[in-house]
């Protein structure tokens, strides 16, 4: 506690975070892709909170956005050095959103599994610049502001980043389309159809597996429908056999937690378009799964 605070002013304090706390975590999650990561932003934010002068704080959530922001932006560039030398694709650890929707933002964009992985292409900047405005509708000033950069730049690092999203990515389907894609491709992966796979596969697919260096995950992503359609039908004999599967919510969308013995050994989400599918992403790490799995349970 700082000389001069009293149990007043500190239980206002606590209760100003504690309001603040879903969007800020909802920031610092959209910049770094990671629940542990943004857990430690969130705690450190607090602690800065604290020891603030918070006498000449007019808006406590803008002061707290923006602490909370700096420092997820600080914590990505070292993220992105560790990244480069992670085995195998990386991809964004999974977050629980049937609580929450919009994990604590005016929006539940940049949410998604597929979107959040597309924008580890970005620089943390841009990243940061795109999650304020489209998730959370600050207004382009106030963006500047935290970011410490001109109103013009930030318009051009928000453009940037959806050009680049637009590029790589189509307009995704219902959630509902969405759900029933799931399910008839567990159908066909479980049983090996080929012919029912390459139907439901698009012809330009990506199937990532970031078991983060674990046996049996393939270390590079499988391009195409070719090539992931086989993959799958050889993957099936030794993968399925004995697995349940628990219906769940990631990010905004229907997955499928694999199951084994009790044990979630995966997760499987997908980004499907009026094409049909274009990229499966299993998490097989287990530092990724356990976090998720113990947020369905509290």
């Amino acid at each position: 506690m700082r000389a001069g605070d009293d149990a007043g002013t500190l239980e206002q304090a606590t209760k100003d975070f504690m309001a603040a706390r879903p969007r800020l975590f909802g920031i610092a999650y959209r910049v770094l892709g990671s629940v542990v990561e943004a857990e430690d932003i969130v705690q450190e934010a607090w602690v800065r909170w604290q020891k603030a002068d918070r006498s000449d704080v007019h808006e406590p959530a803008a002061f707290l956005s923006t602490i909370t922001t700096r420092l997820a932006l600080n914590s990505a560039q070292s993220a992105r050095t560790r990244r480069e030398s992670y085995v195998g694709p990386w991809l964004p650890e999974p977050v629980d959103t049937s609580m929450d929707p919009q994990l604590g933002a005016e929006r539940a964009e940049a949410l998604d599994l597929a979107v959040l992985h597309l924008l580890e292409k970005l620089n943390p900047v841009e990243r940061a610049a795109y999650v304020l405005r489209e998730a959370f509708n600050y207004p382009y000033k106030q963006i500047a502001d935290m970011l410490e950069t001109s109103e013009a730049n930030t318009r051009q690092l928000v453009s940037r980043a959806r050009k680049h999203l637009s590029a790589e990515r189509k307009e995704p389907v219902s959630s509902t389309a969405h759900r029933r894609l799931l399910e008839v491709f567990l159908s066909a992966a479980q049983t090996g159809d080929l012919s029912a796979l390459e139907q439901l596969l698009t012809a330009d697919v990506i199937s990532y597996s970031d078991g983060g260096g674990m046996r049996g995950a393939s270390r590079i992503p499988v391009v195409g429908r070719p090539h992931v359609s086989k993959y799958l039908v050889a993957f099936a004999p030794r993968f399925w056999p004995q697995r349940e599967i628990r219906w769940v919510e990631a990010n905004g969308r229907p997955a499928a937690l694999v199951m084994d013995d009790g044990e979630a050994v995966a997760l499987l989400s997908l980004d499907a378009s009026e094409r049909g599918i274009e990229r499966l992403m299993w998490v097989l790490s287990p530092s990724k799964l356990a976090p998720y799995v113990a947020s369905l349970k509290s």
